[in-house]
């Protein structure tokens, strides 16, 4: 059999189904694009659901592309099976009403054999298909497929839940009887485990609608029969590489060569080494399609694979951060494929780094707490020690499960998601009587009377009370927004009385939390506060305009994680490969504000989610959305959106960036104000670093002097930007260090005039043993004073009493060693302590009216 390289495997696909007249498609990113129903991307048809359902034209009947895919529900067997892997790439080809069964299996049966492309030997392949779907049978029999070849079996059949489904026909290579004696028939037909055969390719046919209650054969035909196909990738090199398993392709090599260099350790088919090398591969990838590593979803996913891998890594005893190192070698297996895996390499490896950094540092304390654990003798792992080598050292449970399984003990499961959800509980933000309602609350989900919400048109209405809960009322009509997108509920009155709060009702109505009584059937008048509602609305359509400028200045893997937009503010969660630079902060600010003098008009448009997709409408993974659609057009920005907005991006005013944090791994956060008197409004986010400027002042008014000029920093001029926020950021610096040089070189004048008004003090001084007494003199230059006397003088020793502000400071150097026993006495007699070495020793004391008894005292000591 001949040697093909990965990428030639990938280019024989493409190719060959390119002269089959299908378009070549690009892989879809890792991460979902508009599909909250996957974690990852895990199929090479699964960013196409929209062709086959028929919700979306194909800009081709016919289709081939190589997808990457992660899956991770069989993580456990990774490294100890031939061919399970994390990340892996699917070839596929799809037909979307177009060609079917004989055109896909003539095709594929051509490009394994012909040996102008895989040309696999016909002895080598075998054949499934379902029992009752001869026509296959009738294919594969006519293309010269010998009937022992093809093997029936039931669960050749493609269907998950209500919807198209179909047999399918798989392509197996035999390794050979040697691996497995027992028959073909028993082995593919029952779907046996084995070694011995190998599935490369799954052909789907998408010709039934599968309906509950009806048996297969009673499934009523699809009018529009389509093509579902997928081969692995590593597989089928693996066959042409003729290696053991997919870990010895070029696939994987180049990494776990990398790993026995770094680890001086030979790979001999080691599970660590294929653990390793499987999950850098998949973390790098999904890195660079803009995912992060967090604690939540995808997140977690990326950040347990990393964790498992530094933890097997220790079995090859490297302890110390090395996945960083590996992320060129992914790179550069990925590059010719993929090229877009280069964009942010330095930003995957930092990331990197610092989780197995952060990990590290808990992971050998975990260990010991684990191995201690299991050593007592206990068969199961309390869930409550579990949760806490969770918590207190950051042990993923996983792990624990792991070391658990290794010593043939269990893990209380129950128990750990017990304390999880407590440690959830505690941690959520404190929320509103109406957080804590539930809206699955079965009286909400039961009052299904209708409620029209009319404030897009208007701010104020006479309505009637049709529903009085507990939690709130529901009128008949309300101009009130209630809560949801991200935008806080409007704030006005009804009949006079306050609205507090309005939520959405799971059946559409609007909740309003007032601070009166009302009875069903009342008519009331309803007011929204208007200068409340203009002010959301100018917060909202600016977050929109960042949100696009976002992504104009950082890349399109940038998405929202959040949101909150008010009357006062707004907020947007959003993920990216490292915390943005204030040069590009500043350019996103300056790209809104550019787009609100623009004037550009909003346009809210109602229409169809697939006609919004196609109009290139931003649609977030958090929201559900109905076939009809809100969509809210500023021209830069097109985002799908129920909430209120201004007419004209002109009505925003201005826009001013106030603060920019991480709130988690590879999460940040950025707030916002908006209007037209921004100058004044970003003062009092100012005021933090105002007050510590006032500080400053205060302190430079109490130390300044007349000897010495203070040469202050110009303070900036608020220009009504987050430029503003460094501006004096830097101003508060450099004024920190003129005001630290200010105080040193004050102390350093201070100190020479003392040292050059010491004549009359050294007068007193006649004996080689000197005591002085002194009174009102800055302690801290007591130690330039003692040594300039001491060295002046030639003294033996010299002992110096300092009293200021009504406390005592001593001080004593000596050449003949007793500076420590003199200080000491001193201190201790008079209510302090003290003490250093023989040659110079410091101290205090309180007790003033006893100094001139202890003086005497240290005298004679210092003279014995």
């Amino acid at each position: 059999m001949k040697y093909l390289s990965s990428n030639e495997v990938r280019q024989i696909w493409l190719k060959f189904f390119e002269s089959k007249k299908h378009l070549i498609i690009d892989s879809a990113p890792l991460v979902p694009v508009n599909d909250p129903t996957l974690l990852w991307i895990n199929a090479g048809v699964a960013p196409l659901k929209k062709y086959f359902d028929g919700s979306k034209l194909p800009p081709a009947k016919r289709m081939t592309n190589v997808q990457k895919c992660i899956r991770t529900n069989d993580i456990e067997n990774v490294g100890l099976t031939a061919r399970h892997q994390t990340f892996f790439e699917m070839l596929g080809n799809f037909s979307i009403g177009d060609y079917f069964k004989k055109e896909a299996i003539s095709w594929g049966y051509e490009l394994l054999t012909s040996k102008e492309y895989f040309g696999f030997d016909l002895k080598d392949l075998y054949f499934t298909y379902y029992p009752t779907d001869l026509e296959a049978k009738k294919v594969w029999l006519s293309l010269g497929v010998p009937e022992e070849k093809l093997i029936p079996a039931e669960d050749a059949f493609w269907e998950i839940g209500e919807g198209p489904c179909g047999p399918c026909t798989e392509v197996h290579f035999d390794r050979g009887e040697s691996i497995d004696p027992r028959s073909p028939k028993e082995l593919l037909g029952d779907d046996l485990e084995n070694d011995r055969f190998l599935e490369i390719w799954n052909i789907v046919f998408s010709q039934y609608n599968s309906k509950p209650g009806l048996k297969r054969s009673e499934y009523p035909e699809l009018p529009n029969k389509n093509i579902d196909t997928g081969a692995g990738l590593e597989r089928i090199t693996s066959i042409f590489q003729q290696t053991e398993t997919n870990f010895e392709t070029d696939l994987f090599m180049p990494i776990i060569n990398h790993v026995e260099k770094i680890s001086n350790v030979k790979y001999e088919g080691q599970k660590e080494f294929k653990i390793i090398a499987d999950h850098i591969r998949t973390i790098v990838m999904a890195l660079s399609d803009g995912a992060t590593i967090s604690n939540e979803g995808r997140g977690y996913v990326l950040r347990r694979l990393l964790r498992r891998a530094l933890k097997h890594a220790r079995a090859l005893l490297l302890t110390k951060p090395f996945l960083h190192l590996l992320v060129d070698d992914v790179a550069k297996i990925m590059e010719v494929q993929y090229p877009e895996v280069n964009n942010h390499l330095d930003i995957i490896k930092r990331i990197i780094l610092n989780e197995e950094e952060k990990f590290l540092d808990t992971l050998s304390e975990g260990e010991k707490q684990v191995m201690q654990i299991i050593s007592s003798g206990v068969k199961t792992i309390d869930g409550k020690l579990a949760f806490k080598l969770y918590d207190t050292y950051g042990f993923p449970i996983e792990l624990t499960e792991e070391y658990a399984s290794e010593h043939n003990l269990s893990v209380d499961l129950e128990g750990f998601n017990k304390e999880l959800e407590i440690q959830r509980e505690r941690s959520r933000d404190a929320r509103s009587n109406e957080g804590s309602m539930h809206a699955q609350d079965e009286k909400f989900l039961k009052f299904n009377e209708k409620s029209l919400f009319i404030g897009y048109e208007t701010l104020e209405s006479k309505s009637k009370v049709i529903k009085v809960f507990d939690e709130g009322i529901v009128f008949d009509k309300t101009p009130f927004y209630a809560e949801s997108g991200g935008q806080v509920s409007d704030i006005g009155t009804v009949d006079g009385f306050e609205v507090l709060n309005v939520i959405k009702l799971p059946n559409g109505q609007h909740l309003h939390q007032v601070d009166a009584k009302f009875v069903k059937g009342q008519e009331v008048l309803l007011k929204v506060d208007k200068e409340a509602r203009n002010q959301t609305i100018k917060n909202h359509s600016a977050t929109h305009l960042f949100h696009k400028s976002l992504k104009v200045v950082l890349g399109d893997h940038v998405h929202q994680h959040g949101s909150r937009v008010s009357p006062e503010s707004l907020r947007f969660d959003f993920n990216n490969f490292d915390f943005p630079s204030e040069k590009d902060i500043l350019k996103i600010e300056k790209l809104v504000n550019k787009e609100i003098k623009k004037a550009l008009p909003v346009q809210v448009k109602l229409m169809k989610l697939d006609d919004a997709k196609k109009l290139g409408a931003e649609a977030l993974f958090s929201e559900k959305y109905g076939d009809e659609v809100r969509v809210i057009d500023m021209d830069y920005s097109i985002e799908l959106c129920g909430g209120t907005h201004v007419n004209n991006t002109s009505e925003i005013g201005h826009f001013a960036i106030t603060l920019v944090e991480s709130i988690g791994s590879g999460i940040y956060r950025v707030e916002a104000i908006t209007g037209d008197n921004i100058n004044f409004k970003m003062r009092s986010y100012l005021s933090s670093l105002i007050g510590e400027i006032n500080n400053l002042d205060e302190k430079l008014e109490r130390i300044s002097s007349s000897k010495l000029k203070f040469n202050k920093p110009t303070e900036p001029t608020i220009l009504g930007s987050y430029e503003d926020i460094l501006n004096y950021r830097q101003y508060l610096e450099k004024y920190k260090l003129a005001l630290r040089d200010y105080e040193k070189e004050l102390n350093d004048l201070k100190e020479r005039d003392t040292l050059s008004n010491l004549q009359d003090v050294q007068s007193l001084i006649t004996t080689k043993r000197a005591v002085l007494k002194l009174e009102d003199y800055d302690p801290n230059l007591l130690r330039s004073i003692l040594d300039s006397i001491f060295n002046t003088k030639q003294l033996e020793v010299l002992f110096i009493a300092n009293i200021k502000d009504e406390k005592i400071t001593f001080m004593a150097k000596s050449s003949i060693n007793n500076a420590n026993n003199l200080v000491r006495y001193a201190a201790q007699n008079t209510g302090g302590n003290g003490g250093g070495k023989p040659d110079f020793a410091r101290g205090g004391g309180t007790n003033i009216n006893k100094l001139d008894e202890v003086l005497k005292e240290v005298e004679r000591l210092m003279n014995e």
